[in-house]
């Protein structure tokens, strides 16, 4: 989701699905951005850094380890289900309401360079498909559309957006499986930790193993929601995910090793 300060979705009549979610399952209250604009948040979220990159670049690239080739390399499946994408593994910069500064996988080299692993980037009408056939991979990645993530359509649009995949992607979860709701940016500099100043913004962590109504007993970032994703498939937390708190205050027990639907 985009653009939006914590106060602006937990304090408005507007988002009320979101704050349904939020008395079911767990909302820290201290979890802030990278920085600003968009894209950086979004490279950070998988790779653990932002590279530099400081703007809504384009035509940039990194060429660094990520999140996708730790869980190749570890047998888990992933795939990014990007609205607005005209068809798998577009690589242009923008068609209609899609926005290439909010798919990150397309910036890692090692994925739109390799026809196999940039099919699994398609268009998120095949997320419905995937879940009603159960074949919904090990991590999903969804990214609504510039209307439907809040950029540039309001609250009540992206907390509409949600009510409807999000009640089926719980039910698909299993005993143990995680789901985060995130913005990637507030309106403001606040920050925290040495490596974060885009925002105090609203993240939702729902699952069965998450602790009714938690807000987190510290700071954190989105490199602590990559952490915990890291370390719930047993993988080695990349880069300042490292040196980030994990989420494990919001869970009954570790999240370490325990991901899987």
């Amino acid at each position: 989701m985009e653009n939006k300060e914590y106060s602006d979705v937990m304090g408005s009549r507007d988002s009320k699905y979101v704050r349904s979610l939020a008395k079911t399952y767990a909302v820290p209250t201290k979890l802030y951005a990278i920085r600003h604009p968009s894209l950086p948040n979004y490279i950070a979220l998988i790779g653990g850094d932002t590279f530099g990159i400081s703007s809504d670049c384009t035509s940039c690239h990194v060429n660094h380890a990520n999140l996708a080739a730790q869980l190749e390399k570890s047998h888990h499946s992933w795939k990014a289900y990007i609205e607005g994408m005209p068809h798998r593994c577009f690589k242009g910069s923008e068609h209609n309401r899609y926005a290439k500064n909010h798919n990150p996988f397309i910036y890692y080299d090692g994925i739109p360079n390799n026809p196999a692993r940039c099919n699994r980037i398609e268009p998120n009408k095949e997320l419905g498909t995937d879940l009603k056939q159960g074949q919904l991979p090990d991590f999903a990645f969804v990214s609504p559309d510039l209307c439907n993530d809040t950029h540039d359509c309001t609250i009540r649009t992206g907390d509409r957006f949600l009510a409807h995949p999000v009640p089926a992607l719980l039910r698909e979860l299993g005993p143990h499986g995680i789901l985060f709701i995130t913005w990637d940016e507030g309106d403001s500099d606040k920050g925290c930790c040495g490596v974060a100043h885009g925002g105090r913004i609203v993240t939702v962590v729902a699952g069965p193993d998450v602790v009714k109504g938690a807000r987190g007993s510290r700071s954190y970032t989105h490199y602590s929601i990559l952490r915990t994703i890291e370390e719930g498939f047993g993988l080695k937390p990349l880069r300042h995910a490292a040196s980030s708190p994990r989420l494990d205050a919001l869970f009954t027990r570790s999240s370490r090793g325990k991901l899987g639907h």
